[in-house]
């Protein structure tokens, strides 16, 4: 009776698979990406959120995004908050621009509210082909080195200089070392195609810094913490600011190209695309992530999206919405683990940050480097996310050099109504609004 109700919501046998490969493939996938439980918290902590209330926050709010996406839309796709996003919430909204985490989590909810009207309308696909490759590309790639700075800076190996602005740090210092270690770790399990790399090289440089003194010991489990400083906390009003349009725009414009690559790749390599390579519910998967989003802004977390690492439970045989039930069962078990994250130090994400970036700055292999009117933009994106520690800023400036450049190029024909308008709001933004 049980199998089959769990085949009629999930349609197993249509999908060749069952219950205990759906399972196995939801493990999986939860123990690659796990590791956002102990990060999201550490990064959103330093806006000055209760690090226990985005812990909560954190596990309900990929919980949420896996039970829609598994029960509603089922697909084997896993969600939670995303890296980059979390860090340009933290250093490019609150501690860069000054504004407050609770109008950021303004920012979240409205950006979430847009996608899903988005989605609604079905004009998502008209944005996404608006967009060229290239800047996409570019984008993806200083989202990575972005992450790649804030990992170096959190970990002491980059610092501060009045006369370069930057320069290496002291190697010597145990966070330096730490943090050096774990991304060598990771890397090297990554390599060797070890399942929960990540995590596994956050716990061990936490369990090393531990033995040798470096650290202290919250303890393994307990009841969930408070998640009252941070449950709809959100200003909206604040959110509404004219200055905050670009960063909205920006948790808008990342979270919907992310979660349209994330979905088409993790469909493709599960073979869930259908005979014109097109990905069957995708309105359904689409909402199921921004819905995600707006749930996380009420709870206390930056935006939700679909993660690359659900390709893991794909691999292992996941192919309906159940793996992606199983992942948000284990996000609900992982709510009385908060003395474990509590214990994670920083330098112990840092590894796990940068192996992140390098990631992500792999998109720079696939841009059109023949081609200067394209490379330059890409260029130009990837560079100013981390230069100007701020994504929105480095979204910006990446449309803008595209459409001056491909007009002054002679070009014009490749622009398209949606950049040029982008790229006049944009400058218009910097030379009257700053």
């Amino acid at each position: 009776m049980l199998n089959r109700l769990i085949d009629n919501q999930f349609k197993l046998v249509e999908h060749h698979t069952d219950v205990k490969t759906e399972v196995i493939a939801g493990i999986t996938t939860f123990l690659t990406m796990a590791y956002i439980i102990f990060v999201n918290p550490s990064i959103l902590s330093q806006a000055g959120m209760d690090y226990g209330a985005v812990f909560i926050a954190t596990c309900l709010a990929a919980a949420v995004g896996c039970l829609i996406m598994g029960l509603w839309a089922n697909y084997p796709i896993a969600q939670a908050p995303g890296m980059g996003l979390n860090a340009f919430f933290t250093y490019g909204v609150v501690l860069g621009m000054g504004y407050t985490w609770e109008a950021a989590l303004g920012a979240v909810f409205f950006s979430g509210l847009l996608f899903f009207l988005l989605s609604i309308l079905r004009i998502r696909e008209w944005i996404i082909n608006s967009i060229p490759l290239s800047l996409r590309l570019g984008i993806a790639a200083g989202i990575g080195l972005f992450l790649a700075m804030i990992a170096l800076k959190n970990a002491g190996i980059v610092v501060a200089n009045p006369a370069t602005y930057v320069t290496l740090g002291d190697l010597s210092k145990p966070a330096a070392l730490y943090a050096l270690l774990g991304f060598f770790v990771i890397t090297a399990l990554a390599y060797l195609r070890v399942t929960g790399a990540v995590m596994i090289g956050i716990l061990g440089v936490t369990l090393l810094s531990l033995i040798l003194g470096h650290n202290e010991f919250g303890g393994i489990m307990s009841m969930p913490p408070a998640i009252a400083p941070t449950f709809m906390a959100l200003d909206l009003a604040a959110a509404l600011d004219v200055g905050m349009l670009s960063v909205i725009f920006a948790f808008l414009f990342v979270d919907l190209f992310d979660t349209s690559g994330t979905l088409v790749g993790v469909a493709h390599k599960g073979g869930l695309l259908d005979k014109d390579g097109k990905l069957p519910r995708i309105g359904r998967a689409m909402m199921a992530d921004s819905t995600a989003s707006m749930a996380g802004a009420l709870l206390g977390t930056s935006t939700t999206t679909s993660y690359i690492e659900s390709t893991a439970g794909i691999v292992s045989g996941g192919r309906t919405g159940l793996t992606a039930v199983v992942v948000a069962v284990l996000f609900l078990v992982s709510l009385f683990f908060a003395p474990l994250a509590g214990s994670i130090p920083v330098y112990a994400t840092a590894g796990a940050l940068l192996y992140v970036a390098v990631l992500m700055a792999g998109s720079l292999a696939h841009a059109n480097w023949d081609d200067p009117t394209d490379a330059a933009p890409v260029l130009i994106a990837a560079l100013a996310m981390p230069l100007t520690f701020s994504v929105a800023d480095g979204i910006a400036l990446s449309f803008i050099s595209y459409a001056a450049i491909k007009t002054l190029s002679g070009r014009f024909r490749d622009l398209n109504p949606a950049v040029i308008v982008l790229a006049l709001l944009f400058a218009g933004k910097f030379l009257l609004l700053d």
